[in-house]
């Protein structure tokens, strides 16, 4: 099995002077939680909802007045189209992501990998084994961090 087999294809993608406010609603129209942001059509960053969210709930600042290049992540990793499911699970494992853009040999987003899609397609499938879709779940869910005190507002 391989990405193509389970990837959401022709993802939605911005450009870095997208605004937040744009970009959310993007995501809302599109019902995704991230975008793939490009230049002259290569993959140069990514945003999540989270991204999105962290950035206006620590900035003084409204969604309108912020873009997508000043908040997303350059930390990109990517797989191809035709690599093997295993390979894209090992690289979401590594580094704790729950989706990958699939970019083709140029560089332009041709779609993502997310883990729902993982899950939803090796239901059944003997392709990926049910221990791999795990290890990687588990991986991915470890804590980054924990704050050693949150304190109320």
């Amino acid at each position: 099995m391989t990405a193509r087999d389970v990837m959401t294809s022709e993802p939605v993608v911005v450009a870095p002077g997208t605004t937040l406010a744009e970009a959310a609603a993007l995501m809302l129209a599109v019902d995704c939680g991230v975008l793939p942001v490009v230049d002259h059509d290569r993959l140069i960053s990514i945003v999540t909802d989270r991204d999105l969210f962290i950035a206006l709930a620590t900035r003084n600042v409204v969604a309108s007045q912020l873009t997508v290049g000043q908040v997303a992540r350059h930390d990109v990793w990517t797989c191809g189209p035709d690599d093997d499911l295993r390979a894209a699970l090992d690289t979401m494992r590594r580094h704790q992501v729950r989706r990958l853009p699939v970019v083709d040999a140029s560089g332009r987003v041709v779609g993502i990998v997310s883990m729902n899609d993982v899950l939803l397609a090796v239901g059944g499938s003997r392709a990926v084994a049910p221990r791999a879709v795990i290890d990687t779940l588990q991986q991915i869910s470890a804590h980054h961090h924990l704050p050693s005190r949150i304190e109320a507002p």
